[in-house]
């Protein structure tokens, strides 16, 4: 499986006569899975047209710093927030040189700055220009930001010279991508998520539910498996393929979440509850399909299973992560949702908010212990989901057994 599937993937394009390869980058890493979108510099436009690449991808390419077709006209914020990888590929000499200062005067050079998403170079020059010690230092530099280098490949240049300073080949530049996803972090960890909604019968046709898209709850399973965790998915009714190297267990009700979450945590490390489980439930369900003939019908409702409380009691070893979707008093609610149910963590969500949560590719989280609050602010739910993983893992580390 790759580590690039369903990942937002921005290439960003530079001048030079390795540009040319990047056509072949963007089918690769479509060809992996990955949703792409390309940022191509003025310099880099003189070596490839942005025509090829918008055929490569079916979407627009990205040239100019102000789109005013963009939300207040703010096109590299968008695309900033839009990416979990940053990919430039390939990377000059001189746009290297404007990322270590922060200039921010081309579309890529912003989008770069206005990021939070993996960012990697795929540097590509004469090999005595690789080889300056001013060179050297700005990749130093960048390496210290964290930003991830890839290559540069050493053999015969386009000027004829032989050395050190052509880019990769795109196979191999995508290859090291996808490792970017692949953290370790949760090695050995038996992982058990929560997804999507419940759904909770009246008759054989109706049943009690809610708007709960489940993209969260897949995201984080998909995020925990690439880092290498032994990842239970137990999904509630959603339109999701089935994350790559996971168990998805399908329920429907809140019963069968609880009963399915019991079994699947006896032997796990961490329970991560995303599912949005149905409060109440039908005292009894109708046997036969309720007749629509009366104005008023009077349903009897009771309780259901408190599914966080019950594992929590039942399997004390537990590294336990609660949800909280709440529409005001965000974290008092929250934080009093923590300690009534013993959670370790909570990562509460404005559904207040059209555009995060609920049936949106985005969001934005606090999470939530016993001693702080920390803000994930908006991004991508792929994106937010590796940086919760990340989270977990090592608050979790020194609390349950190896």
């Amino acid at each position: 499986m790759s580590s690039l599937s369903d990942k937002r993937v921005i290439l960003g394009i530079t001048g030079g006569i390795a540009a040319y390869k990047s056509a072949e980058i963007a089918r690769r890493l479509q060809d992996q899975g990955a949703s792409v979108r390309v940022v191509m510099t003025p310099g880099a436009e003189a070596f490839l047209r942005p025509l090829t690449m918008q055929a490569l991808t079916g979407h627009p390419v990205h040239t100019g710093l102000l789109d005013e077709k963009a939300e207040a006209g703010m096109g590299h914020i968008e695309l900033a927030r839009w990416a979990d990888l940053l990919l430039i590929a390939p990377a000059s000499a001189d746009f290297i040189a404007n990322m270590v200062h922060g200039r921010a005067d081309s579309l890529l050079g912003a989008v770069y700055l206005a990021t939070n998403a993996i960012t990697a170079i795929a540097p590509a020059m004469n090999r005595n220009m690789w080889a300056h010690p001013a060179s050297q230092a700005n990749i130093r530099s960048l390496e210290s930001h964290g930003v991830t280098l890839i290559g540069p490949d050493d053999g015969i240049q386009a000027c004829g010279d032989t050395g050190p300073g052509r880019m990769e080949q795109p196979n191999n530049v995508v290859s090291r991508a996808s490792l970017l996803f692949d953290s370790g972090t949760l090695q050995g960890r038996r992982v058990v998520i929560t997804a999507g909604p419940t759904r909770e019968p009246l008759d054989p046709v109706r049943y009690i539910s809610n708007h709960s898209s489940g993209k969260m709850g897949y995201a984080l399973a998909t995020a925990a498996a690439e880092a290498g965790a032994e990842v239970t998915l137990i999904s509630g009714p959603v339109n999701l393929p089935t994350p790559e190297r996971c168990e998805r267990i399908d329920v429907l009700s809140a019963d069968e979440m609880l009963d399915a979450a019991l079994q699947a945590t006896a032997d796990a490390h961490i329970f991560i509850a995303t599912a949005a489980v149905a409060d109440y439930k039908a005292a009894s369900v109708e046997q036969q399909k309720i007749k629509s003939k009366q104005h008023r019908l009077t349903l009897h409702l009771e309780k259901n299973p408190d599914i966080l409380s019950t594992v929590a009691a039942t399997h004390s070893h537990l590294y336990m992560v609660g949800f909280a979707a709440e529409s005001q008093d965000l974290q008092t609610y929250a934080k009093d949702k923590l300690i009534r149910k013993n959670l370790d963590a909570i990562v509460a969500n404005d559904i207040s908010r059209s555009d995060i949560g609920f049936n949106n590719d985005e969001n934005e989280v606090h999470w939530i212990d016993r001693d702080s609050s920390i803000l994930f602010e908006k991004k991508s739910k792929s994106q937010l989901a590796a940086e919760l993983i990340e989270k977990i893992a090592g608050a979790q580390h020194d609390q349950i057994a190896p």
